[in-house]
């Protein structure tokens, strides 16, 4: 899979790329779709948006987020050392998904790695997602920062997270929304500020996070208890403690 120099040239100035090609063929997006819908299906008491690192119990899904071509797109914008962070089921269901606030991802992660430069997250769509139904944005060049100031948010029934970047810290009106059709995918460093709206649409706007690192960051598993990470590709720099599958 080829990207070009000028496409990584602008992730690395603004913090994101738009991918249009298809991430799986149709056959292998249908068989990840499967495994999405059974996972929704059997959610018991958590919401459709908190389907986190489903990886965990569910090997299947690492045929996915170790498919040679997925880490071909990751390795262009950051090396050939790759490990596996994590990922996550993000579906907003019609009329009731939640927003996400504005946040970044690396005040989340704040002391689970050495370091945050080198993490990206390929966000794939496994239904159209739009501006109506709840589509990410972000606001191009802010991950030369990473750690905004932070407010509780006011709505915390109708949003995914308890806490959101405080008002005035950016321009909204500077978002570029990801409008992604089923199979395209997006990605973006773990600095840059984005979020998105509630889905308040008739459509369902699901789609599945990929977030790799390179291996010459060393991550902190004091700061994550249980997490687990896959070597996916390449040398281990920082002599993280893997999962070698």
């Amino acid at each position: 899979m080829m990207v070009s120099v000028e496409a990584i040239e602008s992730y690395r100035s603004q913090g994101y790329y738009l991918h249009r090609e298809p991430l799986f063929t149709p056959v292998r997006l249908d068989a990840l779709q499967a495994i999405f819908e059974e996972h929704l299906a059997g959610r018991g008491a958590k919401r459709s948006d908190e389907l986190d690192t489903p990886h965990f119990e569910d090997s299947r899904l690492l045929d996915f987020l170790l498919d040679p071509q997925v880490l071909d797109l990751v390795e262009a914008f950051i090396g050939p050392n790759i490990g596996l962070f994590s990922s996550h089921f993000i579906c907003k269901e019609p009329r009731v998904g939640r927003r996400t606030p504005w946040h970044e991802d690396s005040a989340y992660w704040a002391g689970k790695f050495d370091r945050l430069d080198q993490l990206v997250t390929i966000w794939l769509a496994l239904d159209d997602t739009d501006q109506e139904n709840g589509c990410m944005g972000v606001i191009p060049g802010t991950h030369r920062n990473g750690f905004s100031a932070y407010a509780e948010v006011a709505d915390s029934q109708d949003s995914t997270f308890g806490t959101e970047i405080a008002a005035g810290s950016f321009d909204e009106n500077q978002a570029v929304w990801f409008e992604l059709k089923r199979g395209q995918c997006s990605l973006h460093d773990a600095r840059i500020i984005h979020g998105a709206p509630a889905n308040r649409s008739d459509r369902r706007r699901c789609g599945y996070t990929m977030r790799y690192f390179a291996l010459d960051m060393r991550f902190n598993p004091a700061a994550a208890p249980g997490h687990r990470l896959w070597h996916a590709r390449g040398e281990n720099l920082a002599g993280n403690d893997f999962i070698v599958r």
